[in-house]
């Protein structure tokens, strides 16, 4: 027996590593990234604050001043408090590892197609996923989720709010009626990566629901190059998550360089809605296109279906177009691809480009 296979894990092994292919000459339309920066006064007042950041010092532990901005600016009700995360990915992690029992199968529950980190971080975990297949129209498909949660009573109870790959909301009358569903049974976390996109949000009910938990990043709204996600929830349940907290998770210049931004939020806010504006154009310009099926979004991406989506994918690969091909992830995603929004320029550039690949 080979050294690896001795001391690496039998499914670890089996995979593949995230790939995140190279983007240099692209034009980057895969990764539902805000293609905007910061206004040049506001890039040179950034440097100048990150300046005066003790990089020799470790960070403060609690981010006290940082969680405090993002509560006053990012709509967390009064009374509540947030627990900062290197991305939501990280968060993902850190409710996986505080929720993995080891006297018994914990589970994880979704409704499929999803994010992929929520099956990768049970996995990794030791938890059990379990995947609830959308309807065709990809809304829930709610007798089946009930009776998911009956027969497997899941620890946790991921649902993307839009949800990603497909980019549409859930009902909220749904999302409740989960959530109550598993008052008694585990916490339901509302993943609100694309919230400034959506404008909706499970926050409020946070208080009417100690099971509820909220999940968001600023990697969407702007910030995807500092990676910081938060969430929040009961002081009860943040309190547990924080004991498997790493250490100093997130670093000195993602704290300040967020801390800045939320200071200049009205930016990013301009920004969201101009893709906003942007997004109902270019879904325009695709639903005349013959043959093409646009999704609804409220995400900062949209979702195509259409025959030969790996040809044309091929085809805009070729002429330095990333966008991404979804449709081996699920068989409900079969010939999509999904196309994030760029400035309009880019957006027109792609659907030239586009449209070429068609014929």
């Amino acid at each position: 027996m080979s050294l690896i296979e001795n001391i690496i894990r039998p499914d670890v092994r089996e995979r593949d590593a995230y790939h995140v292919p190279d983007s240099a000459g692209y034009l980057k339309l895969d990764a539902m990234e805000n293609p905007y920066r910061l206004p040049e006064k506001l890039q040179k007042q950034l440097g100048e604050h990150l300046s005066h950041v003790a990089l020799n010092r470790y960070p403060v532990p609690l981010y006290k001043e940082l969680k405090t901005k993002i509560r006053e600016k990012l709509g967390v009700p009064p009374g509540y408090d947030v627990l900062v995360g290197n991305g939501s990915d990280e968060l993902i992690a850190i409710v996986s590892t505080a929720c993995a029992r080891q006297d018994r199968r914990a589970r994880v529950l979704a409704p499929v197609p999803t994010f992929v980190m929520y099956a990768l971080s049970a996995q990794f975990a030791g938890m059990e996923f379990i995947g609830v297949p959308l309807k065709p129209d990809f809304s829930l498909d709610m007798d089946a989720m009930l009776e998911a949660i009956r027969t497997h009573r899941p620890s946790i109870l991921y649902l993307a709010y839009p949800n990603n790959p497909t980019g549409n909301l859930f009902d909220e009358k749904d999302m409740l009626a989960l959530v109550d569903a598993m008052s008694d049974i585990g916490i339901v976390i509302s993943d609100e990566a694309y919230q400034p996109f959506a404008q909706t949000s499970m926050m409020p009910y946070l208080p009417q629901h100690p099971n509820l938990v909220v999940m968001r990043t600023v990697s969407k709204l702007g910030l995807a190059g500092v990676r910081l996600g938060y969430m929040s929830a009961s002081q009860e349940l943040l309190t547990e998550f924080d004991k498997v907290r790493p250490p100093y998770n997130v670093n000195v210049l993602t704290e300040a360089a967020v801390a800045f931004a939320l200071d200049h939020i009205e930016v990013f806010d301009k920004q969201a809605a101009s893709l906003r504006a942007e997004r109902d154009i270019l879904s325009a310009a695709l639903s005349a296109l013959s043959g093409m099926e646009v999704l609804p979004s409220s995400a900062n991406f949209i979702l195509v279906r259409l025959e030969n989506a790996d040809a044309v994918f091929e085809k805009l690969l070729a002429r330095k177009v990333l966008i991404k091909n979804v449709g081996k992830m699920h068989v409900l995603l079969d010939n999509c691809l999904r196309i994030t929004i760029g400035t309009p320029e880019e957006n027109k550039q792609f659907l030239a480009l586009f449209s070429a690949c068609l014929r």
